[in-house]
């Protein structure tokens, strides 16, 4: 999973009385106004995805660690985010969504700090890994958490208001992350050494993080407090939930389609970065970290979010169904853009970032096809959220399996086989696409096609 992708709320269900799915009798006013509140809480969602996910990566690089450690290990310690399932059902149980959001900030800000000690350790490596899973736990955690204080506060029309601040603002997160503090790190390496320069970025994300958490001690809603439910009663739904998923009509399809859409992106991002890094003898571009953070900082994350309004309208107009393998190419054909790169070997930085922004123009759009398809196809029913939040962590699985060899392929291709690979590994995804049945869903219980 990329940051800049919309995440799924966890809490709003058809599986209860409309009573229950309604918003709390809470202040959304004066300094609990969602102005003040959701901007943030996105932001402080995709902060943490973006720097383990990506500026791990980055950082481990300049650390001198080889392509396949990289991504076999930064692909490893990103489980939890396919585990979110598990998460809803411990916020549920225990105190406020507010007190949840508010101790994952805080140990997040303390794990970031505690990262950035462990880099002048002996065992540094084992170490900063360590702290990169907690940090994944933990960001996992507050995002449904963080959803669930969403809503469970706002009203439905609030809710549409402001749906578009969270796609926006988890932008930021990832600007500020992969791009902010990949730029200052960049600039400490030449003065300070790798060491120092993330040993400084990542206390400084770890600040960031305290300082978030602050802000919405003060700012945020307290969210739905926990329901008093018996432990056989949970496992009971769980296991309920979990047979009329696989009861779905087409749902061998379905997790076929989830599995393989993104198999050849699963195999080339981890790379990107790495290659990006690379010396231009090794086949890479020879960027600097700086270099990298100034690239990703504004262009690629406009990109994104213009590729997913235009997608939205797109297939308004036409159905999934009719978009699908359109959608498809969109999302795999721009990978041409890294064999490019990897073949030229261009020095000119904005070239490059032009190139990358086109990936993510059709990053952005295609990825559309994949969210729609979850939310249709495979969340309606009786257990519409449950289920929603099974096919996202059967999506990210089937992104982690093939990101995690990415760095052993590589490493015995080479950069410009890898990408030639990567181009011929997008084939199971237009079959996929083009071959996968719908199933129809009446008209009365289909989602609205930006709904979460």
């Amino acid at each position: 999973m990329r940051p800049g992708e919309t995440l799924p709320k966890v809490f709003m269900s058809s599986d209860v009385p409309a009573a229950l799915n309604a918003p709390l009798k809470v202040s959304t006013t004066g300094r609990f106004h969602p102005a003040f509140w959701v901007p943030t809480l996105y932001t402080a969602e995709g902060l943490p995805f973006v720097m383990v996910n990506v500026v791990s990566v980055l950082m481990y690089k300049s650390l001198g660690l080889k392509d396949a450690q990289i991504a076999f290990f930064t692909s490893l310690v990103t489980v939890p985010w396919a585990m979110k399932p598990i998460w809803g059902p411990l916020i549920e149980m225990f105190r406020t969504k507010k007190a949840f959001v508010l101790a994952t900030e805080l140990g997040g800000g303390i794990c970031f700090g505690l990262l950035a000690l462990s880099l002048h350790v002996p065992q540094w490596f084992t170490w900063t890994l360590i702290f990169f899973g907690l940090i994944a736990v933990n960001s996992a955690v507050h995002d449904t958490a963080a959803d669930g204080v969403y809503v469970t506060v706002l009203s439905p029309k609030q809710q549409a208001q402001y749906v578009g601040w969270q796609g926006a603002f988890y932008n930021v997160g990832k600007i500020l992350s992969q791009g902010g503090f990949v730029w200052v790190a960049g600039l400490l390496e030449k003065d300070y050494g790798p060491v120092a320069a993330w040993t400084i970025a990542m206390a400084g994300f770890g600040g960031l993080m305290s300082l978030l958490c602050l802000w919405h001690l003060c700012f945020l809603p307290t969210g739905e407090r926990a329901k008093r439910v018996s432990g056989r009663d949970n496992v009971r739904t769980f296991f309920n939930v979990l047979v009329t998923f696989f009861q779905k009509k087409y749902i061998l399809w379905g997790i076929l389609f989830l599995v393989l859409y993104r198999f050849a992106e699963g195999q080339a991002i981890k790379i990107v970065p790495l290659f990006m890094r690379a010396a231009r003898d090794h086949g890479g571009l020879g960027l600097s970290t700086e270099d990298i953070g100034l690239m990703y900082g504004i262009f690629p994350p406009v990109a994104f979010i213009l590729g997913s309004i235009v997608a939205g309208y797109f297939t308004a107009g036409r159905g999934l169904r009719r978009s699908l393998v359109v959608l498809c190419a969109a999302f795999n054909v721009p990978f041409v853009v890294y064999l490019a790169l990897a073949l030229a070997q261009p020095t000119n930085l904005p070239t490059i970032t032009a190139m990358v922004s086109l990936e993510y123009l059709g990053y952005g759009f295609g990825f559309v096809g994949l969210q729609l398809f979850m939310m249709q196809q495979i969340a309606p029913g009786p257990y519409r959220t449950a289920h929603y939040a099974f096919a996202t962590s059967l999506m990210n699985l089937g992104f982690l399996v093939p990101s995690s060899i990415s760095g052993m392929l590589s490493d015995w291709l080479g950069y410009q086989h890898f990408f030639i690979w990567v181009m011929v590994a997008t084939l199971p995804s237009f079959l996929v696409a083009w071959l996968v049945p719908f199933r129809p869903i009446p008209e009365e219980k289909k989602a609205p096609t930006g709904a979460h």
